[in-house]
């Protein structure tokens, strides 16, 4: 559980999951003036959400959800951008965030996401962010207690998430997404 110092960037990136806490803490960081834009992921289709379709009956996707914690938040609509790629884990969400800051590897980008998996998405950076530079933030809400995860299933389920994606970027990705 690490979180890099703070520095101007291009965008503020909401990776997905943990609704609605990334999206409230990319908004501070907006209105703190630390980035011109939010950036939202788009979750992959999963088979439930076909299953749904099929029945005639829509599925809220997430990254809606957090545009209108943001838009709630005072962030406007005009800098939010949502990346049309649909993302099935983090190293797909890194792919499409590294793709849409261009050209140039100085460009900086502000990674939000869960106090558990600021190490993954470090390391999953280092490897595909393509040279950009990425200041990865944990939500402040965020209630993962890393000093007693053992205590409950929920930190525990996470931490060996965590540590099985861990091994994989480790071991340069052997295990795929079943989307892949």
């Amino acid at each position: 559980m690490t979180s890099d110092p703070l520095r101007p960037a291009q965008a503020i990136v909401v990776f997905g999951g943990h609704l609605p806490f990334r999206a409230i803490e990319a908004a501070s960081l907006y209105h703190a003036a630390w980035a011109p834009e939010v950036w939202l992921t788009c979750g992959a289709l999963h088979v439930e959400d076909e299953a749904l379709a099929r029945m005639g009956i829509d599925r809220t996707p997430e990254h809606i959800y957090s545009r209108e914690v943001l838009q709630h938040l005072g962030v406007p609509a005009k800098a939010i951008r949502i990346l049309p790629e649909r993302v099935n884990n983090t190293l797909e969400e890194v792919q499409a965030v590294a793709r849409h800051m261009g050209g140039g590897g100085d460009k900086r980008v502000i990674l939000i996401t869960s106090k558990y998996h600021t190490r993954r998405v470090k390391t999953i950076w280092r490897a595909m962010g393509g040279g950009h530079i990425a200041i990865v933030r944990y939500t402040q809400d965020d209630p993962f207690n890393a000093g007693r995860w053992w205590a409950n299933t929920g930190d525990a389920m996470a931490v060996a998430r965590e540590s099985f994606g861990l091994l994989n970027a480790w071991a340069g990705f052997p295990i795929k997404s079943e989307r892949w």
